[in-house]
């Protein structure tokens, strides 16, 4: 069994994409999956599964959220070792730029390929920059970079399907649900 992380996107945001964390868990192990537990309720969840594909996962699990809500969900899965390797990416990042306003970590479905990794390159500028490893991309975000905007940058657009935590949230998951 192959422990995984999987993080929802744009649930639990207004009126009509709510998904509590009770109702997560119980999709998740209609699945088949298990070990399943939920963090906070912005679709953080964790799971074991003997599948190993992780499309194939990514696949049963959209289907499943959107049997039981009524709407897409998309759904960003990594194994524990992979995403333990993001939080430690994230770590590095945050202690080599210290002073950022700001640390997301987008959570990618795929990786970027070169049009989109320039695109990303491109939308630098004194207001932060994105650095892109495999699935995850790091925007790190200096200080006067129009808090309340949701992309200042204007890079989240080349990114593909998507999710973002912040790099406080990265940290706490890999220590709660570690590889």
């Amino acid at each position: 069994m192959t422990t995984y992380l999987a993080f929802l996107r744009a649930v639990n945001l207004g009126a009509t994409r709510k998904f509590p964390k009770d109702a997560l868990r119980a999709a998740v192990e209609s699945c088949g999956f298990e070990e399943v537990a939920t963090h906070g309720n912005t679709g953080n969840v964790r799971f074991a599964s003997g599948m190993r594909s992780r499309p194939r996962i990514e696949v049963q699990l959209e289907r499943a959220f959107l049997a039981d809500r009524g709407f897409e969900v998309p759904t960003i899965v990594f194994t524990a070792a992979e995403f333990a390797a993001t939080a430690a990416e994230a770590a590095r990042l945050s202690a080599e730029n210290p002073g950022l306003a700001r640390h997301y970590v987008y959570l990618l479905k795929d990786e970027l390929d070169t049009a989109q990794l320039e695109a990303v390159a491109a939308a630098a500028s004194d207001r932060g920059r994105m650095v892109v490893h495999g699935r995850a991309a790091h925007a790190l975000l200096e200080p006067g970079y129009e808090d309340g905007v949701v992309d200042p940058l204007g890079a989240a657009k080349h990114l593909g399907v998507g999710t973002n935590r912040n790099a406080t949230v990265i940290a706490k998951l890999a220590a709660l649900w570690p590889a």
